[in-house]
């Protein structure tokens, strides 16, 4: 078996040591039916043959089992470069409480995901916070924006329109008008799009994100969780030698707000080293 089902499956022993409980092996069955259908308890236990608490309590263990593996799973390097970073949404129910809090800018109820990746789909950050926060807010309370001023190597990480140009974060030129700052835009969204992709793929495997059979009906804090469980399913997926996309995008990227930064917030050496970049690979 793969090292992280193995993991799990010591993790789960630990946990169910009790008479008649059910097996780590069919808890993680169950727990991935779930993940990978988007069908509701009750039908899944169903076709395992456990009843809708019993699969409860199996997705309850499994996604804090892979919840406390995503340290080893998902981990930023502020060596690497040509890393990507964009929030995302997934709908759950609306919460017992603070429920404004999580009506996003569509106006449904979410939990936002500030994702970061590699030019392999590698995810290197995952962060939850509630839906109805600022994308630059969500940015400026993340782990990575306290470990931005850290990244070396020029423009290592990239972000749209909607977030502060930092010397760690490029972002596009906001209003181009020479050929080098074009194909530089150009260029920021060819690889912009590789985290869109990303994402897409994860609710293609792991369908009870996608919405499509209904909202996350689960707490936002349990919600998070069973995000954050399937994007460390992501990753081992691609340590065990699968490919991140198994879904083309079809439909126009979102176009973002223009910057939110005003005169006095804008940094200048960040636009001097964005006009180098511009200057140097782009004219």
């Amino acid at each position: 078996a793969p090292p992280l089902v193995i993991s799990i499956r010591q993790t789960l022993s630990r946990r169910t040591l009790r008479s008649r409980a059910i097996s780590p092996e069919v808890q993680v069955l169950a727990a991935l039916g779930f993940y990978t259908s988007g069908s509701f308890q009750t039908s899944m236990g169903d076709i395992i043959g456990i009843s809708q608490a019993s699969m409860s309590r199996c997705v309850t263990n499994v996604t804090k089992a892979l919840v406390e593996k995503a340290p080893q799973f998902i981990t930023f390097n502020s060596r690497w470069k040509f890393v990507l970073t964009l929030p995302q949404q997934v709908a759950i129910k609306a919460p017992n409480s603070d429920a404004s809090s999580y009506v996003n800018k569509k106006g449904f109820h979410s939990i936002a995901c500030q994702l970061v990746c590699n030019a392999r789909g590698l995810l290197l950050s995952a962060e939850t916070w509630p839906g109805g926060l600022q994308d630059t807010k969500i940015l400026q309370r993340s782990a990575i924006f306290k470990q931005g001023p850290t990244v070396t190597g020029v423009c290592s990480l990239k972000g749209d329109g909607r977030y502060p140009l930092k010397k760690w974060l490029m972002t596009p030129v906001e209003s181009p008008g020479t050929a080098g700052e074009f194909q530089y835009n150009l260029a920021h969204t060819m690889t912009h799009e590789i985290v869109d992709r990303t994402f897409r793929a994860i609710q293609t495997r792991f369908r009870c994100l996608d919405g499509i059979k209904g909202n996350l009906q689960y707490s936002p804090e349990r919600s998070s969780s069973i995000l954050l469980a399937c994007c460390v399913l992501h990753n081992a997926s691609l340590h065990s030698g699968l490919d991140a996309w198994t879904l083309e995008r079809t439909e126009p990227l979102e176009q973002p707000n223009g910057p939110e930064q005003t005169l006095e917030e804008r940094d200048s050496e960040a636009e001097e080293l964005r006009k180098h970049i511009i200057l140097k690979h782009f004219s």
